[in-house]
């Protein structure tokens, strides 16, 4: 598309402006360089000014994303139609549960072609109350005016093709968001003795912290300071499933887990690791955390869950344990423990052939360039 006469306005949408500095700043420079004027759509947060730096032109909207407040969601439908208007865009890259149905709306109506990334389908779909019913709903009557849909595993493809479109021609499955290669490089943890494992996601229930704390709580009793295990992300979030300060303040009160916080360099945080958890038991996509770690040479311990297991080689580059199950996640940490050290970086390097071989970031940034020149053709 180099060279090209009009400049294209490629509109990218998100819940949250670090979602979208974090994992779609590769894309949104991809598409700069590609000669379209990019549109960076999304709730305003300390983010927004570093979208902004990378030569796009950023608008904010409000978007309750993890509430069930109809008037809310009307007003964020009603948000992007006149963003979208306003702006004469001619393709939306939406990526985030209610983007995905609430633009995909609004570009409906204004006739704009929308290319959807469904990363998972989180806690909603595993629940049985009425907000799954009404999320499918939304969901099977949104996608059906998405000129092209992503799906990051082919669970969710399944499950959308079979009981929410089955008459729905344009999807393709992607590896993941991917992982930035160059960036995230092999980087062997420290020969001292102790074992460190690190979680690296949202504080929330469903991403399995609690029974990590819980394997962290036996391992400790067992090895002592011979292993240690750190927790990396946004505690307290907007989520039902959110872990809450206190409780966070308890666990470390009991002196077995390290809270880290959040991080911009997650990479250095990643290089001290020994292995990374992430012992998830809802709809994930798949997992941005096991992919960077993957690639900077980490053995993975996760669960046999949706988008999860697409990360791991058992017993090659990790293990799989059970999702909820406490004592077989603490057997798996327990194997990295009694590895040698030289053992975990042979299993590490067989986690970065694995991303460099399926998981490259470049195939997905190629795939949406393709999408869009397909959609405009």
């Amino acid at each position: 598309m180099n060279g090209i006469d009009h400049k294209y306005v490629i509109a990218i949408t998100a819940n949250t402006s670090w979602y979208l500095y974090n994992f779609r700043k590769n894309t949104i420079m991809a598409l700069l360089e590609n000669g379209y004027q990019v549109i960076a759509i999304s709730p305003a947060d300390e983010y927004t000014h570093r979208l902004a730096e990378l030569g796009c032109q950023t608008v904010p909207v409000k978007i309750d994303s993890g509430g069930t407040d109809f008037f809310k969601d009307l007003t964020t439908l009603f948000s992007a139609w006149c963003v979208l208007r306003k702006h004469k865009v001619d393709v939306v890259l939406n990526f985030t549960p209610k983007n995905n149905i609430y633009f995909t709306l609004a570009a409906k109506v204004l006739d704009i072609p929308a290319i959807n990334n469904i990363a998972g389908l989180g806690s909603v779909f595993m629940s049985k109350g009425m907000v799954r019913i009404i999320c499918r709903h939304l969901y099977r009557f949104s996608q059906r005016y998405a000129a092209k849909i992503f799906f990051q595993n082919e669970d969710d493809r399944e499950l959308f093709l079979t009981e929410m479109l089955p008459d729905y021609l344009y999807t393709e499955r992607l590896p993941g968001s991917g992982v930035d290669l160059m960036r995230f490089k092999v980087t062997p943890a420290p020969d001292d003795d102790v074992v460190r494992f690190i979680l690296i996601s949202r504080m929330l229930y469903s991403k399995g912290v609690e029974h990590y704390v819980d394997a962290a709580r036996k391992l400790k009793k067992r090895h002592g300071q011979r292993c240690e295990f750190r927790l990396l992300g946004f505690l307290d979030v907007n989520n039902p499933a959110a872990i809450k300060t206190e409780r966070m303040a308890a666990w470390i009160e009991e002196g077995n887990i390290l809270y880290l916080g959040t991080s911009d360099n997650v990479e250095q945080e990643i290089a001290l690791g020994d292995c990374i958890v992430l012992p998830s038991f809802y709809r994930e996509g798949v997992p941005k955390s096991l992919l960077e770690a993957g690639a900077m040479g980490k053995p993975l311990i996760t669960t046999r869950n949706i988008g999860c297991q697409d990360t791991v080689n058992e017993g090659v580059n990790g293990f799989l344990c059970e999702p909820q199950d406490t004592g077989c996640l603490t057997r798996a940490m327990d194997r990295i423990i009694n590895l040698t050290h030289s053992q975990r970086l042979d299993m590490g390097n067989e986690s970065r052939k694995k991303m460099v071989r399926e998981f490259d970031e470049k195939i997905v940034i190629s795939r949406y360039l393709t999408a869009i020149e397909q959609v405009l053709s």
